[in-house]
């Protein structure tokens, strides 16, 4: 669900931090002898075992209706028991609404919250509606990542002509001052159009600084529109600033790749 470039620094990041993290493994069985966690599993390689003092098992989450729903209510679930709702989180049965975390899209509880707003509003008679293509996904790391809109990957995949830029924390100086000097911003826009489509941070205070991009997304604004304001320094939002800028290869405190 990460920009690849993003998923790569993070991989990069955590693994300095001490984390052993070994993909394309798939646990097949566990076990606990005098108090030591023995992990059996595959990879590319054959099976293998590995001792730990815990195990945390995180495979994904599911919507919890066991016992929400009677047998009979007539509310259609899909075969993963989300609840089946339209665009404004009405189900199939009149004055029936689902929200959160049993419904489609991700598990989030600012969606949640804004769909319960969103539900109120219709209930009274008000029109609303959320854009979901602006909801903002983060993870709590250190440093933090966080995302809102496309990827590249997501854009490319769509079919749309992109131009991307970035910018490292690395020449930001209050990130230097603070000694918390990790990860970039990036920014996906339409080659085209100029509109931003996308923009994903890993770096301290991600999880702030990308409803810069959110806000940018609900004003179908232009990266251009982004490298046209004024940013305070110093700060951090300067990455935003220079991220922008670099997507058509004007960074000014970083050199720029020449473009064709």
């Amino acid at each position: 669900m990460l920009d690849k470039a993003v998923a790569k620094e993070s991989q990069k990041i955590l693994s300095k931090q001490g984390l052993d993290i070994r993909l394309g493994a798939k646990v097949t069985g566990t076990s606990i002898n005098n108090g030591v966690v023995t992990v059996t599993y595959q990879d590319k390689d054959g099976e293998k075992t590995a001792d730990f003092d815990k195990l945390i098992v995180a495979v994904g989450r599911r919507p919890y209706a066991q016992g929400l729903l009677a047998e009979n209510s007539g509310v259609k679930q899909d075969e993963r028991g989300f609840v089946i709702v339209d665009s404004q989180c009405r189900t199939n049965l009149e004055g029936v609404y689902a929200i959160g975390d049993l419904v489609r899209g991700p598990m989030l509880a600012h969606k949640a919250m804004e769909e319960g707003v969103m539900v109120a509003e219709v209930i009274a008679g008000h029109y609303a509606q959320i854009n979901y293509d602006t909801i903002i996904g983060v993870i709590y790391t250190h440093p933090e990542i966080a995302w809102v809109g496309q990827t590249e990957e997501q854009a490319k995949a769509a079919g749309i002509e992109v131009k991307a830029g970035q910018f490292p924390f690395a020449v930001n100086g209050r990130a230097l001052a603070a000694n918390d000097a990790q990860g970039f911003v990036k920014f996906v826009a339409d080659a085209k159009t100029d509109r931003l489509l996308g923009m994903s941070v890993i770096g301290a205070g991600a999880g702030d600084m990308v409803h810069q991009g959110m806000i940018a997304l609900e004003f179908a604004a232009s990266i251009e529109d982004l490298q046209l304001m004024t940013f305070a320094h110093p700060t951090l939002s300067e990455a935003v600033h220079e991220a922008a800028l670099s997507v058509d290869g004007r960074a000014i405190h970083a050199i720029q790749r020449k473009r064709k």
